[in-house]
């Protein structure tokens, strides 16, 4: 099998999303090493476990200083020693990764720029410049939204939109559960739910303002809280923070929901993100109320599956009408239509084969550098 080594900024296990969905899919036809971001340890030493059909590498140091890159390039040069990877790819979800990977010899780059990680708070300063040095070494980039590629498209000759796609078996399951978690039990009706990672991109604001104005309105809120104090969260009876869940019990916390929410703040950090969670949230056959994240207007708002607000009274608005519609069996047929085509599955292979594409390429390349130079040794001759 084919190896490929992926860089990322994020924790295999911190949530479920386009990282994991991808990668099992590619590990079907290449053996995957994923590479999480450096951590302080004990020692200077790795940790490979398995999961997912993925070898997960924990890359473990003692301190920073000026000899940190190269103290992680030998923990990485040892992992491809003890593993016997000699060809392999890289795939790189964080330019920052290249500080100490530059020295590696793939066969192939990949970019997948899944957000515009520069707009995130406390993005190093030197991301911007380690990203074009990624543009200038990558084979093939992708994007997780249409609205990053328009941002991007043209700092690469090859350069692809993939949008966050759906499971919709998994998600779909939510149409059918009936039995609840314990910890959401005790909440009232109607439900309005949030799942994601809540962080500078949530709109306290705006939940906020809605709570305030309905309080007969019971608010969930599932993930981790992170890159912001959680004290800066709003608090009231009716906004219920239940922290983070595995992806498994997801369907089972949304199936008890009477709308969903994306609930992002326009700013910055929000300007070129691409919720997954919109597909999963209509796969999951409910109702959606979200802000005006530009990759959910379109296409997901002009088609008349999301309800798109700007502030706390176009919300409540829509909410309510939401509550009152008496036509939700021809909004699912509509959902699903929508959908039918949308999967991970096919994601995996629109990218599988431009990556594939990317190799026949260089193979033809390689082979005719070969001919021209045993042309060469032949004109010496």
């Amino acid at each position: 099998m084919h190896n490929l080594l992926c860089f990322s900024h994020l924790s295999w296990n911190f949530v479920y999303q386009r990282p994991q969905h991808l990668l099992t899919r590619f590990a079907q036809d290449y053996r995957v090493f994923y590479f999480e971001e450096p951590k302080i340890g004990h020692a200077d030493l790795y940790v490979v476990h398995a999961q997912d059909h993925i070898c997960i590498v924990e890359l473990l140091i003692t301190s920073h200083d000026e000899t940190t890159d190269s103290r992680i390039q030998a923990l990485i040069h040892q992992v491809l020693k003890d593993y016997h990877i000699e060809q392999y790819i890289s795939w790189y979800y964080t330019p920052m990764a290249l500080q100490f990977t530059r020295e590696l010899k793939p066969e192939m780059v990949i970019y997948d720029s899944m957000d515009e990680l520069s707009a995130f708070r406390f993005a190093p300063p030197q991301l911007l410049e380690l990203e074009n040095e990624l543009f200038q070494k990558a084979d093939v980039v992708f994007t997780g939204g249409h609205s990053l590629f328009q941002a991007k498209k043209h700092r690469h000759h090859n350069i692809h939109a993939m949008p966050s796609s759906i499971d919709k078996e998994h998600f779909g399951q939510a149409r059918g559960i009936q039995q609840e978690p314990e910890d959401q039990k005790p909440i009232g009706f109607p439900r309005l739910g949030f799942f994601g990672v809540v962080d500078e991109r949530f709109d306290i604001e705006l939940l906020c303002e809605v709570s305030a104005q309905r309080p007969d309105w019971q608010f969930v809120i599932i993930g981790p809280v992170v890159k912001i104090d959680p004290n800066d969260l709003p608090r009231a009876a009716n906004i219920h923070y239940l922290g983070p869940k595995n992806y498994t019990q997801l369907p089972a916390y949304i199936a008890h929901w009477d709308m969903a929410l994306i609930l992002f703040a326009l700013n910055e950090s929000t300007e070129f993100i691409s919720p997954t969670k919109t597909p999963e949230y209509l796969a999951a056959g409910k109702p959606v109320i979200s802000t005006a994240i530009k990759d959910v207007v379109h296409p997901y708002g002009s088609a008349g599956l999301v309800q798109i607000v700007d502030n706390p009274t176009s919300f409540i608005r829509e909410a309510e009408k939401i509550g009152a519609s008496k036509e939700k069996e021809q909004w699912l047929n509509k959902v699903d239509r929508f959908l039918e085509n949308e999967s991970w599955d096919h994601t995996y292979a629109k990218m599988n084969a431009l990556i594939n594409q990317v190799r026949r390429s260089n193979q033809v390349k390689i082979s005719t550098d070969q001919v021209t130079n045993v042309q060469k040794e032949i004109d010496h001759v």
